[in-house]
């Protein structure tokens, strides 16, 4: 049975061991080393041309993935994220997850990661992914990549969770989501004043019971924070 691990601490390294016909999906140019006995194909993915198409489009996603079968014998690889930051391991099946842009790092067979329609409102505000946004179906295991350090926490029914979504990874299908405004107090249009004065956004918020991944770091925060500090070039012949 295939073997995934988390080796490293600090920009980690995905440990894949393969027994021989055993493979598994990565994303494009994830591949950093693997032995002899294992081959590399590019790979529509499970979803077929119109689905590749569909997450390249729609969620930035490649078009082609990385099939790495272990033809000729047992064999290990390593794959890496093309951000800095950690991962995470999620075993698909009695828990089924939806994943924001660019979480998808790898996944063993019987893992199918498809994009599906969400609310009209989520969709303008939310960040998430668009109109489409990314869930998993099947079982095995699926690993995520995740801009700065990786956080789990634990939705309760009765305690919802205001989450801003430039920070969301992953989210278990059981919960329920809606767009909101950080909670100032003054209702919506008061949120929305708060949000523009104190550097929030419209958030995220989370009720019913499920996991949700979290990252550290914000990518939009760092390039709108190089764009500022970065020197500009000097023109001239």
């Amino acid at each position: 049975m295939s073997e995934l691990t988390i080796t490293g601490e600090i920009d980690p390294f995905l440990h894949v061991s393969l027994q021989k016909g055993e493979s598994i999906l990565a994303e494009s140019n994830a591949m950093v080393m693997m032995e002899e006995t294992l081959t590399l194909d590019g790979t529509l993915g499970n979803q077929g041309i119109l689905g590749s198409l569909v997450r390249r489009f729609a969620n930035e996603e490649s078009i082609f993935q990385q099939k790495i079968t272990a033809q000729n014998g047992p064999g290990d690889l390593l794959l890496a994220a093309p951000f800095p930051g950690g991962m995470h391991l999620l075993e698909i099946g009695e828990r089924q997850f939806f994943l924001t842009d660019g979480a998808f790092l790898a996944s063993t067979e019987g893992v199918v990661v498809k994009s599906v329609t969400q609310s009209l409102g989520n969709a303008l505000f939310g960040g998430t992914g668009g109109f489409l946004i990314q869930k998993t179906e099947g079982r095995g295991k699926l690993a995520v990549a995740a801009f700065g350090s990786v956080f789990l926490l634990d939705v309760k029914p009765g305690q919802p969770l205001t989450i801003d979504n430039e920070h969301i990874v992953a989210w278990e299908s059981t919960l329920e989501y809606e767009v909101s405004t950080p909670n100032s107090g003054r209702g919506f249009l008061g949120g929305l004043l708060s949000a523009a004065t104190s550097g929030e956004s419209l958030v995220l918020r989370f009720t019913g019971q499920g996991q949700i991944l979290l990252a550290s770091r914000n990518k939009k925060t760092l390039v709108a924070w190089l764009a500022q500090n970065l020197p500009t070039p000097s023109g001239g012949s």
